[in-house]
């Protein structure tokens, strides 16, 4: 499996760049995935010259082509101007409509301050979900207070572990196991990393247990 790792910071080294590294760590614990990362800074001309020319030198063409190989997406960007940077938004417009519909892709953003921790919400994910890409249910943001902090921490590790879920095949093609009901003991449909209750194969039987019957056994105990 392939995991490709778009890092769109300007600096040398950076926090987004940081934050990318971290998340890739985080996911490569539980997926065996070989990283690809890219470096959008590198590839600003070409980018630019794509626009002007309609033709993708040699460099980005290969970028474009790794972020639609993927099996696994990590998009890392920094805040400019309460949203993503045109560096980024600029590299995924190039990005063919078709290249990341159903690609389970990992969000994340840096800035200053923790006033655009929502940039991951009201930017970035509809932009993905614009992609029709698998955008995953938890987002990482890291303003600069953030770093060493415990919570940062459980936030990529958390979102590591939901990527490296749904790259992984057997995880895509086995269903859960049910499990038993805590009042009745009867099989249940399971439930994900999130909490939402998962899809079963509808050859494997699990007992639907009537409302009546929960609110005697709540009753009775």
């Amino acid at each position: 499996m392939k995991l490709v790792v778009v890092s769109a910071g300007l600096s040398s080294p950076s926090s987004t760049r940081l934050l990318a590294d971290r998340l890739t760590a985080a996911t490569l614990g539980r997926v065996d995935a070989a990283p690809q990362v890219i470096e959008l800074r590198d590839l600003a001309t070409e980018i630019a010259q794509h626009f002007v020319t309609g033709f993708p030198p040699a460099r980005l063409a290969a970028a474009l082509d790794a972020v639609a190989a993927a099996d696994g997406l990590i998009a890392v960007t920094p805040v400019f101007a309460g949203s993503y940077s045109g560096l980024f938004k600029s590299f995924f417009d190039l990005i063919d409509k078709d290249a990341l519909t159903g690609k389970p892709v990992l969000l994340g953003a840096t800035g200053g301050t923790a006033r655009h921790s929502l940039v991951t919400e009201h930017a970035l994910r509809p932009l993905f979900s614009y992609l029709r890409a698998l955008v995953l249910p938890t987002a990482v943001y890291a303003a600069s207070e953030d770093w060493g902090e415990e919570g940062l921490a459980q936030r990529i590790a958390r979102a590591g572990a939901e990527l490296a879920r749904f790259m992984a095949p057997a995880a895509r093609d086995t269903a859960p196991a049910a499990v038993p009901d805590v009042d009745t003991g009867a099989a249940i449909a399971p439930r994900s990393l999130t909490g939402a209750v998962t899809s079963m194969d509808p050859t494997a039987a699990f007992g639907l247990v009537p409302f009546e019957q929960r609110l005697a056994a709540l009753r009775a105990g």
